[in-house]
């Protein structure tokens, strides 16, 4: 089952605090909303599971469609519904960033600048410093607790949100967790300097090819297939918004980087709500591009989307966004 109940916290930091533990230690970010009400976000650092040390990725400058998707919701909870339509993060088919850029970091050494935590405190200070600043805490609520305490900053009731990683692809052990659409992750805003950050986090042990309605980790035939995001064919351009009135001639233009060529037989091009169209078939010669049109059946909005490309069996390949402030020039195209 995904998760029972996923949404996103906004709200100002007002304190963090590291814990030292070895069997589940988390960074721990002291919160409260416009009304008062105080939460506590308790952040993993450390997987159970081998390897241990979780994969992170920052986007310091971060801009994504889901920022204006965000416009709107109040201060607090606010549960998400499950699907492609709203502000839900999903590592693997809302293009956040690419997965091979992510990195690992041991929870907690002594020492300065060399953990996650440190990471984590480096931005999150920040925001505690900066009384404008709004933390978006993406994961599963838990509380309000009545009548307890929080076991780390000592308000009442107890009230939080936790599981604010990638929650799908997970191993047998956690597997219940799966579902798409419901992945934790963290963005910054600050309003003075029109500036977000993104932080995410994703176990070692968890896949990046899930099933698109269960999120379950697929089995791959070739366990050496690459990542998404490492493969030779990828999405460097799209023609979001053309001149003219609707239906647009929008395009995608894909490049093979690798020195061979690469068969696009049965491979699709496809955005945020699933349609996909094909890609024209055989082979692509090394270093040449490929520009798809997409007709009218996977046309691409002007208020920011996603991009995926899929090949012939499914498996998402490469994937890009855009915003709404990226597609506003007519005729256009954008370079990724």
């Amino acid at each position: 089952m995904p998760l029972k109940s996923y949404g996103v916290l906004i709200a100002r930091a007002v304190d963090t605090r590291r814990e030292g533990a070895t069997d589940t230690p988390h960074y721990q970010i002291h919160l409260t909303d416009d009304h008062g009400t105080h939460y506590r976000a308790a952040v993993n650092v450390l997987s159970q599971q081998q390897p241990s040390e979780l994969l992170y990725f920052v986007a310091d400058d971060f801009r994504h469609p889901v920022t204006a998707r965000l416009t709107g919701l109040p201060g607090g909870w606010s549960t998400l519904p499950s699907g492609s339509g709203g502000a839900n993060l999903d590592f693997v088919r809302g293009n956040l960033f690419d997965p091979a850029g992510m990195r690992q970091l041991p929870p907690d050494l002594s020492g300065p600048d060399n953990d996650l935590a440190d990471l984590l405190d480096h931005y999150v200070r920040r925001a505690v410093d900066d009384p404008q600043a709004r933390v978006h805490v993406f994961g599963e609520r838990w509380g309000p607790e009545n009548g307890v305490r929080d076991k780390v900053f000592d308000f009442r009731p107890g009230n939080g949100v936790h599981d604010v990683h990638m929650n799908q692809g997970n191993s047998r052990r956690f597997r219940g967790d799966d579902g798409v659409w419901q992945d934790g992750g963290m963005l910054l805003h600050f309003p003075a300097q029109e500036r977000w950050v993104g932080i995410f986090l994703a176990f070692q042990s968890q896949s990046w090819h899930t099933d698109d309605l269960t999120g379950h980790a697929l089995d791959v035939v070739d366990g050496s297939r690459p990542e998404p995001g490492t493969r030779p064919v990828r999405v460097v351009a799209a023609l979001v918004n053309p001149r003219g009135p609707a239906p647009e001639a929008e395009t995608v233009t894909l490049i093979n980087a690798s020195p061979g060529p690469v068969d696009l037989t049965g491979w699709t091009v496809g955005g945020r709500q699933g349609k996909r169209v094909p890609v024209p078939s055989g082979p692509l010669a090394a270093g040449v591009s490929l520009l798809v049109a997409l007709g009218e059946d996977a046309g691409l909005g002007n208020r920011g989307g996603e991009i995926n490309l899929f090949d012939a069996e499914g498996l998402k390949v490469h994937g890009v966004s855009y915003t709404a402030e990226q597609a506003a020039r007519e005729g256009w195209s954008l370079v990724f």
